[in-house]
């Protein structure tokens, strides 16, 4: 189950995935309706999603006639209307539970995000661990006020809403006592990257500081998500499809099998390489040793004889005493003794 620790940073546990800024992002595959309603297509997605190495993969649960009334919208992205693609991509929940038993088979996280008071009913009868909730229902408070009554953590996109709309989302997580994570979403099918918007991501963690920050991206490729996690992401949302060739509706903006690990390594590269402060490693050493440069004789230079540029200067390795950084320190010094050209300066070999 997801609980939520307050400390320096917020951090919410996903099972035994600790999810934070102290701890490597979650990547989350949204296979989503990419399935159109096909059982073996949406295992078949789950299994590549797992073979890729992700952890968590996350459905849609719609029941329609709880969801909406009939209507021809038609999404932006799309040339049917929303009521006959939410119709053909609907699954029972038999379906439902079939997938939710594969994916925790494999032993990864799964997640699914209800569209009405039913099928976020029907999720709390499957035992989900928490809801992702989508930027659509980012302000339907009475629907994540039903969901807050289950006391399970939540994960909230936020396209398509302001600071203003999101609090009141935050205010229901907070009085309910449950953990959450904001999600910033940029609700463009596919999102050109000067909407992409990350300085948002800041945003939501200045004005939410209790919440946990990640980033759900509908833009081509995974550039964005991996400068995501530099500014802060520990939740990475992108749409899957085991084939770009199919059809399905958010298929143009997924990534495939190959890009999915490609997020995933890249994520967890980013997430190494971030923090710190400049400083010299002692593992740079045998890099020192070769890199650096020291004071060195550049011919033979007798005793009592004033050290000048015409007689030493600074050269590889960086195995000798006095480095090139004391150069200037060194003019001001003689020999003590006769001193080979090639020689490494020693501080006992000169005197003011």
């Amino acid at each position: 189950m997801l609980n939520c620790v307050f400390m320096d940073e917020p951090e919410i546990v996903l099972d035994s995935k600790r999810i934070g800024r102290k701890h490597r992002p979650l990547v989350i595959a949204e296979i989503g309706i990419n399935h159109e309603g096909k059982i073996e297509k949406a295992k078949k997605m789950i299994q590549d999603v797992y073979d890729a190495g992700a952890e968590c993969v996350k459905f849609q649960s719609h029941i329609i006639d709880d969801e909406m009334i009939p209507t021809d919208v038609i999404p932006g992205n799309s040339d049917e209307t929303i009521w006959e693609i939410v119709k053909r991509c609907s699954f029972s929940e038999k379906d439902e539970m079939s997938l939710k038993k594969f994916v925790d088979s494999l032993g990864m996280i799964y997640l699914s995000t209800p569209f009405s008071r039913e099928s976020a009913d029907r999720l709390e009868r499957m035992n989900v661990i928490g809801y992702k909730i989508g930027s659509g229902e980012c302000n339907n408070y009475p629907l994540i006020e039903h969901i807050a009554e289950f006391g399970k953590p939540v994960i909230i996109s936020t396209g398509m809403n302001d600071i203003e709309s999101i609090s009141k989302s935050v205010k229901i997580c907070r009085e309910s006592n449950i953990p959450f994570a904001l999600m910033h979403v940029t609700s463009m099918y596919p999102t050109p990257y000067e909407h992409v918007r990350l300085g948002a991501m800041t945003h939501i963690a200045e004005e939410f500081p209790d919440a946990v920050i990640g980033l759900s991206d509908h833009s081509i490729g995974n550039y964005t998500c991996f400068a995501g996690v530099a500014l802060g992401a520990s939740i990475l949302e992108k749409h899957f499809t085991s084939d770009k060739s199919w059809s399905g509706p958010d298929v143009p903006i997924s990534i495939d099998p190959s890009e999915l690990k490609n997020l995933i390594n890249g994520v967890d590269s980013i997430y190494k390489s971030l923090g710190g402060k400049k400083e010299i490693l002692s593992e740079e050493q045998p890099t020192i040793n070769f890199a650096y440069s020291c004071v060195v004789a550049i011919r033979d230079i007798e005793i009592g004889e004033n050290l000048s540029k015409e007689n030493v200067w600074v050269k590889r390795p960086g195995t000798g005493e006095i480095l090139a950084k004391d150069f200037q320190k060194v003019l001001e010094y003689k020999a003590k003794m006769k001193i080979s050209k090639n020689t490494q300066i020693k501080w006992n070999m000169i005197e003011k």
